[in-house]
């Protein structure tokens, strides 16, 4: 029996961030079928995956999302290392994608998930300039 060649950090980074940019994919491809709902959801989860890339460079992980988005906005946006309203954007993308997925009566809107999808991918750029920088290529 061949043993499985073991991964470092940055391998684990690298497959979390493939994993939010599978997310983001999908969160597109829901989007042009009119599944606004759906796509905030994908969106969101392309934020908490790119998340989880930067803290496995720690390696650090919660079972909770909100202390993992807790963490990032205080050891990450308060220090500046992304943008202050980076932190804004994830809270606002994590209310819609709860109402999305546990509020019957929510109305997901076109343009509410397009800027919810910006959002997704501007976090996915800085995940990927962060990750260079720390060494993952």
């Amino acid at each position: 029996m061949s043993q499985l060649p073991e991964g470092n950090l940055q391998d684990l980074a690298q497959y979390k961030l493939a994993q939010a940019k599978d997310d983001l994919e999908t969160a597109n491809i829901l989007l042009n079928a009119g599944k606004y709902k759906a796509a905030n959801n994908r969106a969101y989860y392309c934020c908490f995956h790119s998340i989880g890339a930067i803290l496995a460079l720690e390696p650090i992980a919660f079972k909770r999302h909100k202390d993992t988005l807790s963490y990032f906005n205080k050891n990450y946006v308060r220090t500046e290392y992304f943008p202050k309203d980076m932190g804004r954007k994830i809270s606002r993308l994590e209310i819609i994608r709860h109402k999305s997925d546990y509020d019957t009566f929510y109305i997901a809107s076109k343009e509410e998930t397009i800027q919810q999808i910006r959002t997704a991918q501007e976090l996915t750029a800085l995940t990927e300039d962060f990750l260079s920088k720390k060494g993952s290529p």
